[in-house]
């Protein structure tokens, strides 16, 4: 399959035609032959803020462990320091608000939950094995489960970029409540992945010192928030949390991180062979946990948005449909193509300097 750019110094693009599996050395060697070049080239990753990292030639599945905003670079050893991050990889200058107050936290809630099932829905088990045991399984891939982590990081960092980007205080105050909302549906529609990566963000440290935009939330909203966050407390090993999915029935998405949290517990904690024999008690545990991952999706997940039964030449209808106000109540004025096409394409500021220096612009204490 192609894989996505691989970039110049110059930031002029590149690509090639592998399996997304392909190790460094394969990546390497395509493009030496396609473009003819001569002498050693390497391929890094650099994230936004220009850290490099050189990956190695045995390296596998290298485009699908990017972080967000990460994007790859081929160059010789004396081109490293001269590499400098795209223009895109900074995010953007400018906040959504204005499309997002034409979209209402519900239908926003199930435009990204139907996202979110179909990435979820995607992983197998044997990838939580894979990525937990890591080079124990070279040949393993875990694409799905890091695209559905990746999806993670961007809805937390989307968040607080919004927020941040979002100048005028009346403006902010009311993106902070329809998060807060969003949040409210996202529980509600079981989606508790999504559910902590939004409360991830409201808790950036560029979110929560914003004492000015706090204040003003209705204390409604507020006591709403610290409702959630008690689901969020960490203590007794997330006790809130396990009680509350043990009480939920399929279809519901997990937050899986805490999962994969779990399964390292469990093999970093406990030897593999003991006296020349499998641990068979370790195994046993290790597919107890990755058993969540079955349990969740043992109930079919019926679609919430209206996109996902309509004609797919649908989608390209990105028309508004009706008048919109800012409140909560109305209908949503833009179409659920418009909508999706928005979740599928958010673009977000990752940098947490970028994001603390823009907290401080709009409140300095």
């Amino acid at each position: 399959i192609p894989l996505p750019a691989i970039y110049r110094p110059d930031h002029s693009c590149i690509t090639c035609l592998l399996p997304v599996d392909a190790s460094v050395q394969e990546v390497l060697s395509s493009l030496r032959v396609k473009y003819g070049w001569q002498g050693d080239q390497m391929l890094l990753k650099m994230n936004s803020a220009g850290d490099k990292i050189p990956l190695k030639l045995d390296a596998t599945g290298v485009y699908t462990a990017l972080g967000l905003n990460e994007r790859l670079f081929v160059c010789s050893a004396q081109e490293v320091d001269t590499l400098r991050p795209l223009p895109e990889q900074l995010g953007p200058a400018v906040g959504t608000h204005d499309t997002l107050d034409l979209i209402s936290s519900k239908d926003l809630a199930s435009q990204l939950s139907d996202y979110d099932w179909n990435l979820f829905n995607s992983i197998h088990q044997v990838e939580l094995i894979y990525y937990i045991f890591g080079h124990k399984f070279p040949n393993g891939t875990t694409a799905n489960l890091e695209r559905f982590m990746r999806r993670f990081n961007e809805i937390q960092y989307w968040v607080a970029t919004e927020i941040c980007l979002c100048t005028e205080i009346v403006k902010r105050v009311q993106l902070l409540k329809k998060f807060i909302k969003l949040v409210a549906h996202l529980k509600e529609q079981k989606n508790l992945n999504s559910f902590f990566a939004v409360m991830f963000g409201l808790s950036n440290t560029a979110v929560s010192r914003l004492g000015r935009t706090w204040e003003r939330l209705p204390h409604k909203s507020r006591k709403l928030y610290s409702s959630f966050e008690n689901l969020m407390d960490p203590s007794w090993n997330h006790r809130a949390y396990r009680l509350a999915i043990a009480k939920l029935s399929p279809p519901f998405i997990p937050f899986i991180p805490l999962l994969l949290k779990d399964m390292t517990f469990i093999h970093e904690g406990n030897r593999t062979v003991v006296d020349h024999l499998i641990n068979f008690e370790k195994m046993r545990m290790m597919a107890k946990t990755g058993q969540m991952l079955h349990h969740c999706k043992s109930q079919s997940y019926v679609p919430l948005s209206p996109l996902r039964s309509r004609p797919h030449h649908v989608l390209e209808d990105a028309s508004t449909a009706r008048m919109s106000t800012s409140s909560e109540q109305s209908l949503t004025v833009r179409s659920p193509a418009s909508t999706w096409a928005y979740i599928h394409h958010m673009k977000v500021i990752d940098n947490q300097k970028i994001l603390s220096h823009l907290s401080r612009e709009l409140e300095s204490s």
